[in-house]
């Protein structure tokens, strides 16, 4: 569907009312919509909404690109909030630790930086793995619910998602470098998705008793603060 020369992808859905987004990093334009939606609705919904589409567009594309890390000694990363400096040496193993401000990769000589970013991946996947077994259990108790399982996964525009059916919730691997309150927030509103399946104020009801400051984690989330460690001046780290 076009709109003012703008792209709107259609999605229909089994839910109750239309829902409209634009994306990043391109700006793409998605309209979910009840499953029996005529065309004609949607498209007026759409045109309705020209003014505040292309305005969101206009902000996501004008956003300078992010510079994709090399994987080279001196990149700032960021892990569980904290803006680290990366330094690259050589051994016989692939590994990654933190010693003060420094996060030190250990990889083969000779690698690339495709190979070094699986290590880095990989790394941010197996801090998210230890953290959550506790989190997990701790939440469970508190919201009444069991999970079928929670699981890790690299999601480049979702913190978390929820099959209520099969009761499978994913955790997005970005949530390594952000602050661990952030990991928290997301798996429980997750978890009360296994209670409340919409965004309505029963669910919000449920957010507001379990994690009563969860809007200004939420906050935190979308819009980072990262604590620099020790003698990390000005540093910049890209969110992606």
């Amino acid at each position: 569907m076009l709109i003012s020369g703008i792209e709107v992808e259609v999605q229909r859905k089994k839910i109750k009312n239309m829902h409209l987004t634009v994306r990043p990093p391109d700006g793409s334009v998605r309209i979910s919509a009840p499953l029996h939606t005529k065309d004609e609705t949607i498209r007026d919904f759409a045109v309705n909404k020209s003014a505040w589409i292309q305005r969101h567009v206009d902000r996501i594309r004008s956003r300078p690109s992010p510079v994709k890390p090399q994987y080279v000694s001196g990149e700032i990363f960021s892990v569980w909030g904290r803006l680290c400096i990366l330094e690259i040496q050589c051994g016989r193993v692939n590994r990654v630790e933190i010693d003060g401000d420094r996060l030190i990769m250990m990889v083969r000589e000779g690698s690339t930086s495709e190979q070094r970013q699986r290590i880095m991946t990989e790394w941010y996947r197996r801090q998210l793995k230890a953290a959550l077994p506790e989190l997990i259990q701790k939440w469970e108790n508190i919201v009444g619910v069991e999970a079928g399982s929670v699981r890790v996964k690299n999601m480049r525009t979702r913190w978390g998602t929820c099959n209520t059916k099969e009761k499978r919730i994913w955790i997005g691997l970005r949530l390594a470098q952000k602050h661990p309150e952030c990991l928290e927030y997301v798996l429980v509103h997750e978890l009360v998705h296994l209670r409340e399946k919409g965004h309505n104020a029963v669910f919000y009801g449920y957010m507001d008793q379990y994690l009563p400051d969860w809007r200004s984690i939420r906050h935190e989330l979308n819009h980072p603060v990262n604590r620099a460690a020790p003698g990390i001046k000005n540093g910049e780290v890209n969110d992606i």
